[in-house]
């Protein structure tokens, strides 16, 4: 699967690219160049950032998987403890 950005995305990169060389860096880098710079990162970093991500979301997925039974839970057997209750209280009056 190849990383792609969109094409304004796409500008904005290759822009702060651009930006970057003319602030750290002794020459100045060209929109073709840094167009190609970027092309090189999306292909050779990219994917590690990509399945770094994915494993991140499977890890917080698993964990709310794993606490869905608490967020659901719902106590067995309890028809009989609401008239208990009624019944207690009915006791306890004066």
């Amino acid at each position: 699967m190849s990383i792609e950005i969109p094409k304004a995305a796409r500008e904005q990169a290759i822009h702060s690219i651009e930006r970057y060389f003319e602030h750290h860096m002794d020459e100045p880098i060209g929109n073709i160049a840094a167009g190609g710079l970027l092309g090189f990162f999306l292909e050779e970093i990219g994917p590690l950032i990509y399945n770094q991500a994915v494993a991140d979301v499977q890890e917080r997925m698993q964990q709310r998987v794993a606490e869905l039974d608490i967020e659901v839970h719902e106590d067995e057997f309890q028809y009989w403890r609401k008239y208990e209750s009624k019944a207690g209280a009915r006791s306890k009056k004066p």
